[in-house]
């Protein structure tokens, strides 16, 4: 080796001697697949020529004020380029196959307050693109292409350009605001080997800091701390971004999905509910793990924890290519009926009744998981993957949060598919029973969280109080389980060729224990 040529390496604990080694690092691909995304989704517009233009975010500060939040990429805008900083375009002429990244220029004074942008040239050793130019140059450019091709592709119209000799020709352009955003959607579902390499190191990122939690669990007072620990560690591997504000929900936190306060003393407490993923290069990871707060379950806290880990495992083992997703939801609620049931927690009707009635939804209220990628909760394209029905832009009902999935949807999922106990367990093909629900492929990112929690006000208000559910559940047994507050565990699952890969690797169950314990590092 030359005496000035470095490899890429870190410091990594072998558990099993307790030991540090050096582990040289797999590089990921050179470059980030701009011209790769550029040809997927001219492929799903299906169209020859015309040109698609798409801008980035722009830096802005907060109401009343000259401090803003921290930058974050339009992320349809991030596909096509790779670029990740403010006052960027990029534009593809899909007949050309051209596709050109379009850079601000940085004033001297710029750069003595906020450092430079990157030059054209660092563009383009990042990035996959035919050409990098400054933004200044772009009306130049797209004027008279535009004359040329008459058709221009854009999210939405609040995106298209805004430049003068723009608005001169716009009259004799076929603008299409439509078509771009369910193109785009499609394509993203499938990762190309790039991404899967990005969403990987997210991943990995992720799962040494719940592991770095686990190790100071029993030293920690409050959730804030958790919180604190899980952040620490991704910062200190250089993942300065959550795909997600963090959950580090305890006790009763543990019921609420979207718990965010994290501030509650852990003291007297079961369980907490930890939910956290890094991003890495813009790509997200979503990881949820549930652990006991003093070193050990109670019995209710196991018996759950390990119904949720069934309902996971055989959830996992039936994914491959061809699967239904949703099919895997409503196996799900099963598994958690016959759980429930076994438990006592519900009762007064045998699993085929209570599983068709809906009321499992009461205890797993959400969907079993969505799409990764540029998001954490990704776009779906033109089928929808679960129960949230994610439309073709991404963005979800409720302000961006998931619908929760309450009986009478669990009901009409459960007919729609047409499904009883034998077509569950036995079946996850496609067909016109799952018509418009995706089926799984080879490059997918999904995660498979499913969930058992005790929220007593939804309970109490929606079930107790319906004569239909609460002859099914026995409300003296549900008094030992309140405590137990939630359980939660997810992972990131990469469908391949002939199956899946779990992609995450964070401890959970008896090893996360042994952590906690002290027994393993």
């Amino acid at each position: 080796m030359d005496a000035e040529e470095t490899l890429d390496h870190e410091l990594v604990v072998v558990d099993e001697f307790d030991a540090l080694a050096i582990e040289i690092k797999t590089p990921l691909s050179n470059k980030y697949p701009a011209r790769e995304h550029a040809k997927k989704v001219a492929k799903e517009l299906g169209v020859e020529n015309g040109i698609i233009y798409l801008p980035g975010k722009l830096e802005q500060n907060w109401e009343d004020s000259d401090m803003g939040p921290p930058f974050r990429q339009r992320r349809y805008f991030y596909y096509l380029s790779g670029a990740d900083f403010s006052g960027c375009a990029v534009t593809y002429d899909i007949g050309a196959d051209n596709l050109i990244l379009w850079i601000p220029y940085s004033p001297p004074q710029t750069v003595l307050w906020f450092g430079t942008t990157p030059s054209p040239a660092e563009c383009l050793e990042k990035s996959d693109l035919d050409g990098v130019k400054y933004i200044a140059e772009l009306p130049k450019y797209l004027v008279p292409t535009l004359a040329l091709v008459e058709s221009l592709y854009v999210l939405r119209e609040s995106q298209l350009p805004r430049f003068k000799s723009f608005e001169t020709l716009k009259p004799h352009v076929k603008i299409d605001t439509t078509s771009l955003l369910p193109a785009i959607s499609e394509a993203r579902v499938i990762k190309t080997d790039h991404e899967i390499a990005l969403i990987r190191k997210a991943v990995d990122v992720s799962s040494v800091a719940h592991k770095a939690v686990c190790r100071q669990l029993l030293s920690l007072k409050n959730e804030c701390e958790i919180e604190a620990v899980f952040q620490g560690s991704c910062l200190s591997q250089n993942a300065h971004a959550q795909s997600y504000a963090i959950i580090a929900g305890s006790g009763p936190n543990a019921a609420s999905l979207h718990y965010g306060a994290n501030n509650e003393p852990l003291a007297g407490r079961q369980l907490v509910v930890l939910d956290a993923g890094a991003e890495w290069s813009a790509y997200a990871s979503d990881i949820t793990r549930t652990l006991p707060l003093t070193g050990r379950f109670t019995p209710e806290g196991r018996a759950i924890y390990d119904l949720v880990a069934e309902m996971q495992e055989q959830c996992i083992a039936r994914i491959r290519p061809g699967t239904v997703y949703y099919s895997l939801h409503l196996h799900a609620h099963l598994v958690a009926t016959k759980g429930l049931l076994a438990l006592g927690i519900l009762r007064g009707g045998s699993a085929r009744d209570i599983f068709r009635n809906g009321t499992s939804a009461a205890f797993f209220p959400h969907g079993l998981g969505h799409h990764v990628g540029l998001e954490v909760h990704d776009v779906g394209g033109y089928e929808r993957l679960s129960v949230d029905a994610a439309r073709t832009d991404g963005f979800r009902a409720l302000g961006g949060k998931r619908r929760p999935v309450g009986p009478e949807m669990l009901r009409d999922m459960i007919a729609a598919a047409e499904s009883d106990l034998a077509s569950v367990e036995s079946s996850s093909d496609g067909g016109d029973k799952y018509k418009g629900r995706r089926e799984l492929a080879p490059g997918m990112v999904v995660t498979v969280e499913p969930g058992i929690y005790f929220c007593r006000p939804y309970i109490e208000a929606y079930f107790l109080q319906r004569p239909e559910h609460a002859r099914y559940i026995d409300a003296e047994v549900l008094e030992r389980y309140w405590d137990v507050g939630g359980v939660r565990i997810e992972d990131d699952i990469l469908v391949t060729e002939d199956g899946w890969e779990n992609l995450s690797w964070a401890p959970k169950g008896d090893e996360a224990l042994k952590i906690i314990n002290g027994e393993t590092v």
